[in-house]
């Protein structure tokens, strides 16, 4: 029967209680969204969230409510529907990172996030469109485009960039096609599109989320993490990724006297969002944290590093496939583009063509010098160093500006909805920081102020011309 639950809204303590109650069942919950992606995703407005819908979401539905009929009942995810990113390994269905070359590259196994989530109950539902190749395919790429999934638009503002590679997986959410969703980030990709489309984004500390069956751009920094419409959701959907209960962290007074390091805005930041923050931290300041001023945060290109590492860590990704996949190196991959180049190439492949350049025994003592000047430069010099000189708990800027320092330290970073622009409602969010392992800090933080602000509004209130 179809839920009567608001699947546009809501979360995974709302969709458990249905359950819970009786009120609803998972496979009501995955009819329901299936629904959603007829109406929104494959016709009606076409956001092309969707990569592709799993054909067995019914019948893991069901294997879990019968689960749940017999009293077992997995934790905080059992039958909850989420969709992840297309560039995660789900068995039996292709992950293409949105190339033409990789349509029919089918995995043997599921990534072990993947294998995670049906541990802890998940249905997985499908996977979400993507910037080819997580946006490391050329320099110009729109955010959101892929040669193979089209155009992701944002449902927000369909004349606004999605932005980042986890674009689809932001409008999956926005939309409410999936109860939460997974992206991944080298560099913003989740931030980035968390904050365009008005959800709560979590990138984890490197290593905390297990990358083994992820189509990478670098494993020095590629990490996996929640996409959702609420902090509470992103803490229940990590915890089932890690292993980890991160509910006690969702405590009220978190903020009060926690002292937050708020550096210099980027000059070019949009008066409408400068007010935006300022409204933000006056929302902090109430709730007794104390912010201090500190100078910019140290900046390096990581470009060198991710050139050096994209070939090598995709030809050991696509080198573990099993027998008769339709690509088994980088060299294949863009060999492929060019012979097809009239539907591959629109932007062309000048990350992909940087990337096999490289002379990796040659360049290798430069790559870690590198590699190693970008993490002590964001973490020990710049993140770490912040926090220590203004005695802080954490580090906060405007919309996912900072998202790099994270990035190359390998530390965690969590954005929030902070409201929408005056004119034209563009969505806005604001950024913690903190060090490494800090996930529980930062998400209490974030739940403070989100329960505070009530910042986040659905796409059915600021865009309603949007919908069917």
């Amino acid at each position: 029967m179809p839920t009567d639950l608001d699947l546009e809204t809501a979360g995974v303590a709302e969709v458990q209680q249905a359950m819970t109650s009786g009120a609803t069942t998972s496979a009501d919950l995955v009819a329901g969204y299936l629904s959603r992606v007829d109406a929104l995703d494959r016709s009606g407005p076409a956001v092309h969230a969707i990569r592709s819908l799993a054909p067995d979401a019914t019948d893991q539905a069901e294997r879990l409510d019968a689960e749940r009929r017999d009293g077992r009942t997995r934790g905080p995810l059992h039958g909850v529907p989420v969709l992840v990113k297309d560039n995660i390994d789900v068995a039996d269905l292709p992950t293409t990172a949105g190339t033409l070359a990789l349509e029919h590259s089918v995995p043997g196994q599921d990534a072990v996030l993947v294998a995670r989530l049906r541990d802890a109950g998940a249905v997985v539902l499908g996977k979400t469109n993507l910037t080819e190749l997580a946006n490391f395919m050329a320099e110009r790429m729109p955010s959101g485009y892929s040669s193979l999934g089209g155009q992701v638009l944002n449902p927000y503002d369909v004349s606004l960039t999605p932005c980042g590679s986890s674009s689809g997986s932001g409008a999956a959410a926005a939309l409410g096609l999936a109860t939460v969703t997974v992206g991944t980030e080298t560099d913003g990709s989740i931030l980035c599109p968390s904050d365009a489309q008005s959800l709560v984004g979590l990138k984890p500390t490197l290593g905390l989320v297990s990358g083994e069956g992820i189509l990478p751009i670098a494993t020095s920094q590629d990490c996996a993490g929640p996409m959702c419409r609420s902090v509470a959701d992103a803490a229940a959907l990590l915890g089932a990724l890690t292993g980890t209960d991160y509910a006690p962290a969702l405590r009220p007074g978190a903020l009060d006297g926690t002292r937050l390091a708020v550096p210099p805005v980027p000059e070019d930041l949009d008066p409408a969002d400068r007010e935006l923050f300022e409204a933000a931290l006056g929302v902090l300041r109430d709730l007794g944290a104390v912010t201090v001023e500190v100078p910019p945060l140290p900046e390096t290109d990581e470009t060198p590093v991710l050139h050096h590492e994209f070939a090598r860590d995709v030809d050991a990704y696509l080198a573990r496939l099993p027998a008769g996949a339709p690509i088994r190196t980088m060299t294949e991959l863009a060999a492929w583009n060019e012979a097809h180049s009239g539907a591959t190439l629109k932007f062309g492949q000048a990350h992909v063509l940087a990337a096999l350049a490289v002379d990796h025994a040659a360049a290798d003592a430069a790559y870690r010098a590198n590699r190693a000047r970008d993490r002590a430069v964001a973490g020990e010099h710049g993140i770490d160093a912040t926090l220590a000189a203004a005695d802080a708990a954490a580090i906060v800027t405007p919309s996912w500006h900072g998202a790099g320092f994270a990035a190359r330290a390998g530390y965690p970073s969590l954005i929030v909805p902070a409201g929408y622009r005056r004119s034209g409602r563009r969505p806005f969010g604001v950024t913690f920081l903190g060090p490494a392992r800090s996930e529980e800090l930062l998400l209490g933080l974030g739940h403070g102020y989100e329960q505070a602000s009530r910042a986040r509004r659905p796409v059915s209130e600021i865009n309603p011309s949007l919908l069917p």
